[in-house]
């Protein structure tokens, strides 16, 4: 086991915040000052490789140069009107968000839960005013171990106790079942006051598990057939992370609702989106939802460009290409540790077998004595999420700091 020793001036940054700030995070102990691409640097100068990229943030790299200038022109004019007047950017946004993912309007938001709040209220609005359920009780259909954020009303379909133990009473309305399982969803839907189906193309924080090709192909058709609406929940695994520009790209899948966020904005602001079409968006009325800072004029302005920067830049074929590498990479280590290998492009995990039960995250304070930061999720799984501009010598790079660090299990 290697001995973690922290600089007196990383201490008293964690002293800060420890002293002064809720405690309801773990992180990994390193304090960042700087970021460029796929490298950030610490308050003491050592440079790492960030393989979380804020948990899928920051996709096209830390400081991207064309979004910071974006961002900068942007703030030295205006950068907050509220939604009580037009300003001259949203409109434009939403052309280009719209043609772009190809749907009739969005509705713009700022952080990823306040997306999926937006799409929970949509939902039921279409169930009530299109498919005719009555008035309080529409459902929707959720699946085991998801992560849609942490509000009150989403962590009441959480199954993770963490998450949710404590926090209630909690919000009616959500029925559970199986990810990746296509028969307990066509027996949900038999259920007529069902109103959608709210899914993670891929469930990132439960650690990257992938459904069987097909599911989410077959769950669009059920859906269809049940008259029910299929909501994604794209916030992570969409904007080119899986090797696609959106998760459900994979399997020719367009959602009814698309939720983004996170890469939207280059991880430079909190943004987000909801798509739709206007036969599901247009039954919310002016004054029945909306948000200070949504759809402001500097969100917009980088919105546009960060989404710019992932096509122009090929960050979805980088993704794909990179991803693969990464993980036939890994798979070459023949770890007795690693027990499992599984991801889309560049949204990977490892499953670490050990006696410790706290390897993973000895393993992670290994890598981060070597130049990489990652962190567990759920104990025993590490997410391999790096920036999607990452080069194949620096993917053999890192392979090579995860084989030393794994030495530290033996």
């Amino acid at each position: 086991m290697l001995t973690h020793t922290l600089s007196e001036k990383t201490q008293f940054y964690l002293q800060l915040e420890e002293d002064f700030g809720a405690h309801n995070y773990h992180p990994v102990p390193v304090v960042l000052e700087r970021g460029d691409g796929v490298f950030v640097w610490d308050v003491d100068g050592k440079r790492y490789y960030d393989f979380l990229s804020g948990y899928s943030a920051v996709n096209q790299g830390h400081c991207h140069p064309r979004i910071i200038k974006t961002l900068i022109t942007q703030a030295q004019k205006l950068t907050l009107t509220s939604r009580a007047f037009y300003n001259s950017l949203l409109g434009e946004y939403e052309k280009f968000a719209t043609q772009y993912f190809g749907y009739d309007k969005l509705l713009p938001m700022n952080t990823g839960v306040e997306a999926v709040e937006t799409a929970i209220k949509l939902c039921r609005r279409w169930g009530y005013e299109k498919k005719g359920i009555k008035d309080g009780e529409a459902k929707m259909i959720v699946c085991e171990n998801n992560f849609h954020g942490r509000t009150t009303t989403v962590i009441s379909f959480s199954t993770d106790p963490q998450s949710k133990s404590k926090f209630g009473p909690y919000t009616p309305g959500f029925v559970t079942i199986p990810y990746d399982d296509i028969e307990a969803l066509q027996a949900a839907l038999e259920d007529n006051t069902v109103a959608g189906f709210l899914v993670e193309p891929i469930q990132g924080e439960a650690g990257v598990c992938v459904p069987a090709d097909g599911y989410l192909s077959k769950a669009k058709q059920l859906c269809e057939a049940n008259n029910v609406l299929f909501i994604a929940d794209e916030i992570q695994t969409g904007l080119c992370r899986t090797g696609k520009l959106l998760a459900c790209d994979h399997e020719n899948v367009r959602p009814d609702i698309l939720i983004l966020g996170k890469a939207l904005s280059g991880g430079t602001l909190p943004v987000s989106a909801v798509l739709a079409d206007n036969d599901i968006m247009l039954n919310i009325k002016p004054g029945e939802h909306g948000s200070t800072y949504g759809g402001n004029p500097l969100a917009c302005a980088v919105a546009i460009e960060s989404l710019k920067v992932l096509k122009e830049e090929n960050m979805a074929a980088n993704a794909e290409a990179m991803g693969k590498l990464l993980r036939d990479e890994l798979q070459q280590l023949h770890s007795p540790f690693i027990s499992l290998i599984r991801g889309k492009g560049l949204l990977n995990a490892i499953i670490i077998e050990h006696a410790n039960k706290d390897a993973a995250w000895e393993l992670c304070l290994a890598l981060k004595e070597n130049g990489l930061i990652a962190k567990p999720t759920h104990g025993d799984k590490i997410r391999f999420a790096p920036p999607l501009i990452i080069t194949s010598e620096q993917i053999l790079e890192c392979v090579g700091i995860i084989k030393d660090s794994l030495k530290c299990l033996l």
